[in-house]
């Protein structure tokens, strides 16, 4: 990949352009360090004016109660940008990180995308039916789902299913096969159930069982998250176009050749511009490998006119 330090572009769309560039598993973790910093803003602020700082929260978990979840829609995703803890985060982070690494040598960013969102839909699905239907839960109080653990196990079990033979490196073990480490996780999700924090654990074996049932589909031909890509892909779509400036084209009759030169050299610049904004939403849509030739020498014939 052609590494571009320098392109000639506003401070907008510098920023935009290292957002395109950065993997999706850095921006997954990118949005969840956000998230987890947000939360605490909010709680000093609340600590600061003597008001409940944790509102936030309790708008954006998800709810065991089905009634909670028709008035918060929205938290059968955003809980699982949500973390407990700082270790809670940390933890979550280095596996989806090492499994992200390896998923993305076989499938493409919107399947990521894909994985880490239906995962967490089917993680909250799971917790919500299990606290409704299994008598163990009966009479159990307040209770609610945080975290992106069902998220990353969807991405784990997901590229374990694809490649299971593929090896990560453990200091003190040495080389172990991506299915172990998945079958570990599982396994210790099953048999921690009855210990503590069952939900959790019941939420983390629907995002395996949606990673392992979403590869096995792939394999088949079948991609059942093709219409959660689309609604994804319109979501981008107007928002990029949303934030992005309407052109005015406004034609001025002067005799300056002066004046002539700064317009038509402006409007050069406006269309360059635009022409940088929609090679960066590709990027960021679909991944930089899937430039054409032209747009990619074009990104770099502008970072050497500088």
């Amino acid at each position: 990949m052609e590494l571009i330090e320098d392109i000639d572009m506003d401070w907008k769309s510098q920023l935009r352009y290292k957002y395109a560039m950065a993997s999706m598993t850095e921006k997954l973790i990118g949005a969840n360090l956000v998230f987890f910093v947000l939360i605490f803003v909010f709680k000093t602020i609340g600590f600061l004016f003597n008001s409940d700082g944790n509102f936030l929260v309790e708008w954006l978990v998800f709810d065991k109660e089905p009634y909670e979840f028709i008035f918060k829609p929205w938290s059968i995703v955003s809980y699982a940008f949500m973390h407990a803890g700082f270790f809670h985060l940390l933890f979550n982070m280095i596996v989806l990180y090492f499994s992200g690494r390896f998923f993305l040598e076989f499938f493409s960013p919107k399947k990521m995308l894909n994985y880490y969102f239906l995962g967490a839909i089917s993680g909250a699905v799971v917790f919500m039916l299990s606290y409704n239907l299994f008598p163990a839960f009966q009479g159990v109080g307040k209770s609610y789902l945080i975290g992106a653990s069902a998220s990353v196990m969807a991405i784990l079990v997901g590229i374990a299913t694809k490649a299971p033979n593929l090896s990560m490196r453990f200091f003190l073990i040495g080389n172990v096969k991506l299915w172990h480490i998945a079958v570990v996780f599982v396994v210790l999700d099953v048999t921690r159930i009855p210990l503590g924090n069952a939900g959790g654990h019941l939420a983390h074996l629907g995002g395996a069982m949606l990673g392992y049932f979403y590869t096995k589909q792939l394999d088949k031909g079948i991609d059942i998250g093709s219409g959660f890509e689309k609604f994804m892909d319109g979501l981008i779509d107007y928002f990029s176009s949303f934030g992005q400036k309407k052109s005015k084209m406004k034609t001025v009759y002067n005799n300056k050749s002066s004046k002539k030169k700064t317009q038509k050299s402006n409007l050069k610049k406006d269309e360059k511009q635009k022409r940088i904004d929609e090679i960066l939403d590709k990027i960021s849509k679909n991944g930089y490998d899937s430039l054409s030739k032209e747009e990619k020498d074009f990104l770099f014939n502008a970072g050497k006119d500088m």
